[in-house]
C-alpha cells in the first residue's frame, strides 16, 4: 500500500477511468472515428498515468517537511519509502510514460506529439521543485494536468483520424472535449485553493506562498465562494443549450453535479476548521468523479435512451 499511496493510485484510477469513458462511452458509442486500436489506446492510458505518477512522486520527494505537518499519517518519502527508492520510481515512471508516448506518436505518424509528454513531465518536475513557490501558479498547473488528460485523448484519437470529409464532425467533437476539460479545470482549480486553506499551517512552515497565506483565509474563502458560481453557471448554461433534450443525462448532472456544487458553496461560507475544509475538498473530488461518469451518461443517453 505504501507504494500505491505514493503514486496516488486513486487519482490515477480516476484519470484512467476518465479516458476510458471518453473513448468507449462517448466517442465509440457514437461511431466517431478514432485513430488508435484498443491496445494502442491502452498504451496511451499507461503513458498518461505514468507521467502523472512520476509527478506525484517528485512532488512528495520535495514536500517531505510539509507532508509531515499537513498529512494525518505523515509523509511517505523518508519515512516508509527511502528518498533514493522514490527517485528511482520517479525516473522509472517518467521514462515509461515518455517512451510510451514516443512509440504512440510514431504509430500515428505524428512524432512531434511526444512533446506533450515531455513538456508535461518537465512541467511537473519544475512545479515540484520551484513553481509551487509562486502564488496561484501551482494551483493552475495542478488543475491543468487533469484537463490535459482529457485533451490528450482528442489529440491522439481524433486529430489523426480527421480528414476533409469528416472535419466538421471532428471539430465539433474536439470542441465538446475542450468544454469538458474547461469545466474540469475550473472545479479542480477551486479544489486546489481549498486544499491550500486546509494545509495553510504546513505550507507556512515550508515558506510556500499560497493564496490564504498571502491574503488571509477569510479573503481567500470569499474568492473561492465567488469562483464556485462559475462552474454552476457554466454547467447550467451547457445543459440548457445542448443537453436539455437528454432527460437521463440532465437528471444525472442536476443530481450529482449541480446538487453537490450548491452544497459546497453553502458550506464553504461557514467552514472554519481543517476538518471542514478537508470535507469540502472531498466533495469537489466527488464532483470531479461524477463529472467523469456524466460524460459516459451523455454518450449513452444520446444513443440508447433518447
Amino acid at each position: 500500500m505504501k507504494y500505491l499511496n505514493l503514486i496516488r493510485y486513486k487519482n490515477l484510477f480516476l484519470i484512467a477511468l476518465m479516458q476510458v469513458i471518453i473513448v468507449f462511452l462517448f466517442l465509440k458509442i457514437q461511431n466517431i472515428e478514432v485513430a488508435l486500436a484498443d491496445w494502442q489506446f491502452a498504451l496511451l492510458v499507461v503513458a498518461t498515468v505514468c507521467i502523472a505518477a512520476g509527478g506525484y512522486i517528485i512532488n512528495d520527494i520535495n514536500d517531505q517537511e510539509t507532508d509531515a505537518k499537513n498529512k494525518k499519517n505523515g509523509n511517505i518519502v523518508g519515512k516508509t519509502i527511502s528518498e533514493a527508492a522514490a527517485y528511482n520510481l520517479y525516473v522509472g515512471f517518467t521514462f515509461t510514460g515518455v517512451a510510451s508516448g514516443f512509440y504512440l506518436s510514431r504509430l500515428i505518424y505524428r512524432p512531434n506529439f511526444v512533446l506533450v509528454f515531455i513538456l508535461c513531465a518537465a512541467l511537473l518536475y519544475i512545479y515540484a521543485t520551484s513553481l509551487k513557490q509562486i502564488l496561484i501558479v501551482k494551483n493552475i498547473i495542478v488543475a491543468l494536468m487533469l484537463s490535459i488528460s482529457i485533451l490528450i485523448v482528442g489529440l491522439f484519437e481524433i486529430f489523426p483520424a480527421t480528414a476533409d470529409d469528416n472535419r466538421m464532425k471532428m471539430t465539433l467533437v474536439m470542441s465538446v472535449l475542450f468544454d469538458f476539460a474547461t469545466i474540469a479545470f475550473i472545479i479542480n482549480f477551486i479544489r486546489e485553493i481549498v486544499k491550500d486553506i486546509e494545509d495553510v499551517e504546513g505550507d507556512s512552515i515550508q515558506g510556500i506562498k499560497t493564496l490564504p497565506i498571502a491574503i488571509g483565509i477569510e479573503k481567500t474563502k470569499k474568492i473561492v465562494f465567488g469562483l464556485s458560481f462559475v462552474p454552476l453557471v457554466c454547467i447550467i448554461y451547457y445543459v440548457y443549450n445542448y443537453l436539455f433534450q437528454l432527460t437521463y443525462a440532465t437528471g444525472f448532472i442536476f443530481l450529482f453535479l449541480l446538487g453537490p456544487l450548491i452544497y459546497f458553496t453553502i458550506n464553504l461560507w461557514t467552514a472554519q476548521s481543517k476538518k471542514e475544509y478537508s470535507h469540502l475538498s472531498t466533495i469537489l473530488k466527488l464532483i470531479i468523479f461524477f463529472g467523469i461518469l456524466a460524460i459516459g451518461c451523455i454518450g449513452i443517453n444520446m444513443v440508447y435512451l433518447k
